[in-house]
């Protein structure tokens, strides 16, 4: 029997250029949800187009969660995350609305919906000072390479120049013997607050890169280099945890002259499909996931039908 005092949450994950958005919206306006966004860059302001933000219009009239709330030089962290998704969860519960959890970053998803402290391993200032030393001597490379021959899965999230993350990540490796994400384990339980339904979507790989190129095509027509060029005007220098994100370190290095625009696109799109490669390799983890393959419906409707069904079982059992 599932317990009627758990929140029951829809979780809708996925690679990029799934739809996610839409089929998210489409779910929310037909049980009375709201969308907790679990999308590490579109919780930054002034960065809209290369992080695919939906529109008024897209959002229509669904409120959307955690979305704009810092500014791109701030440094944000999954436990910041962590702690406002679930509350913004909880809120979005209280008020007697349905909360959706969607996006494509899994370590944030994760940090929802496992029962993971991230303030469970201590400062450890020698191994720091001494990591630190490393860097200095050798550079960032060298200790991010430290990073992904113990826990391969969490450096590929970490970008070689935050080098405090890769630093954490180590920290925890070696007070604990685990990876940093160790929490996806089966030994990690969930949340207990939440009845969960994780949803992924999916597209066939081919069918998939059509439309991450036709999604970066779009992106560069609606504005993507004013956008970037916006942002280093304004002092958010390239180096920023925010502007190694995809789509703005690819422009910044046309706007420093370092290639040509068409390069900067097909370096883009070479780097989506990469990304989405391994978002696809992080949900498969997952032993409780329902795959939705989009090819097999031909409309938005037809899936969140599906997505509808699976949910109303669960706010029944409550």
């Amino acid at each position: 029997m599932k317990n009627n005092n758990k929140i029951p949450l829809l979780v809708i994950a996925g690679p990029t250029a799934t739809g996610k958005t839409e089929v998210a919206v489409e779910v929310a306006d037909r049980l009375n949800g709201e969308v907790v966004s679990a999308d590490s860059m579109q919780i930054y302001r002034f960065m809209d187009i290369g992080t695919a933000k939906p529109t008024v219009e897209e959002t229509r009239g669904v409120p959307h969660h955690l979305i704009n709330i810092v500014d791109p030089d701030v440094n944000f962290t999954a436990a910041v995350f962590q702690n406002l998704a679930r509350k913004a969860i909880a809120n979005i519960h209280n008020h007697g609305s349905v909360p959706l959890l969607v996006g494509g970053t899994g370590f944030y998803i994760d940090a929802v919906i496992y029962d993971y402290d991230f303030s469970g391993v201590g400062a450890d200032e020698e191994l720091r000072k001494s990591l630190k030393r490393e860097a200095e001597q050798k550079g960032n490379e060298a200790v991010h390479k430290l990073l992904e021959t113990v826990d391969p899965v969490t450096a590929a999230r970490i970008h070689v120049n935050d080098l405090k993350r890769i630093i954490r990540a180590l920290e925890i490796y070696h007070q604990t013997g685990n990876a940093g994400a160790m929490f996806r384990n089966n030994n990690k339980l969930p949340y207990p607050d939440y009845d969960i339904l994780f949803i992924a979507l999916y597209y066939q790989r081919d069918i998939l890169y059509k439309r991450i190129e036709t999604r970066v095509d779009k992106m560069i027509e609606s504005g993507l280099v004013d956008e970037v060029q916006s942002l280093l005007n304004a002092g958010y220098h390239r180096n920023l945890i925010s502007m190694q994100g995809l789509g703005y370190k690819e422009i910044a290095g046309y706007l420093y002259n370092e290639y040509s625009l068409d390069e900067a696109v097909q370096l883009l799109k070479k780097n989506t499909r990469r990304f989405a490669k391994r978002q696809l390799t992080w949900f498969r983890r997952y032993s409780s996931i329902k795959w939705i393959d989009m090819e097999k419906y031909d409309t938005i409707k037809r899936v969140a039908d599906v997505i509808e069904h699976l949910m109303s079982g669960i706010i029944k059992n409550r």
